[in-house]
């Protein structure tokens, strides 16, 4: 194993925030480049030459065989507090990654699946976070394609927040004069009105055709204001 491009920085400190990024495929470069323009302490682990000669000089990385437990003890993986294996589509390598980060007790470990008997083996293994982007990309594309969303993020069952445009209903009153909570059971949190910054939605916040509203609630509740003309 050799190191490939920039030498570590120095192991962080408990809770300082290290992150270790295994694979460099799409979710991963992403992972990897995203938290490196953010200037966090991320180190990239990658088998392939072809990709680590791809990425050398934008992101801190080694070359190295993840899979090899005593390869990840000489990355130093025990410096990083978060692990994020992001090798998904060679389901052996995902499982034998995410089980020797889980030896190795790295105390925040994300893991990429492909399927739901994927999700199931490694969170049976010991992954602290599970995620299916394809799955997660697919089901929110299909809420945007289906109405007024403008954008849709799932915090967790029963809560989501979007973004969407005023349905006609609420043009030119205030939000205290709509009454959305009572009749729809969701929340507008924020408006942003062209030109202007983004602000708190206040009962006295009086809503126009340009706005774009930030609303949160249950998604089905969400999903039927959404429709409203």
């Amino acid at each position: 194993m050799a190191e490939k491009h920039n030498p570590r920085k120095p192991a962080p400190a408990p809770g300082d925030g290290g992150i270790l990024v295994i694979g460099l495929g799409r979710f991963g470069s992403a992972i990897a480049e995203t938290l490196a323009r953010s200037e966090r302490d991320v180190l990239a682990v990658e088998r392939s030459p072809e990709l680590v000669a791809h990425w050398a000089g934008r992101i801190a990385l080694v070359e190295a065989d993840a899979t090899n437990p005593v390869a990840l003890e000489q990355v130093g993986v025990r410096d990083y507090p978060t692990a994020v294996v992001a090798v998904g589509s060679h389901l052996e390598a995902s499982v034998l990654i995410t089980a020797n980060l889980v030896d190795l007790g790295v105390p925040q470990i994300w893991a990429k699946a492909i399927s739901n008997e994927h999700a199931r083996i490694l969170e049976r293994i010991g992954a602290h976070h599970v995620v299916r982007p394809e799955s997660e990309a697919g089901e929110r594309v299909a809420h945007l394609v289906s109405g007024k969303l403008l954008d849709y993020i799932e915090v967790e069952d029963g809560f989501t927040i979007v973004k969407m445009r005023p349905p006609r209903e609420l043009e030119g009153f205030t939000l205290a004069q709509s009454h959305v909570r009572t009749k729809y059971g969701v929340t507008v949190i924020g408006v942003k009105s062209p030109g202007l910054d983004f602000r708190y939605a206040q009962p006295d916040t009086r809503i126009s055709v340009n706005d774009t509203l930030i609303v949160a609630g249950h998604p089905d509740l969400l999903e039927r204001f959404s429709r409203r003309p």
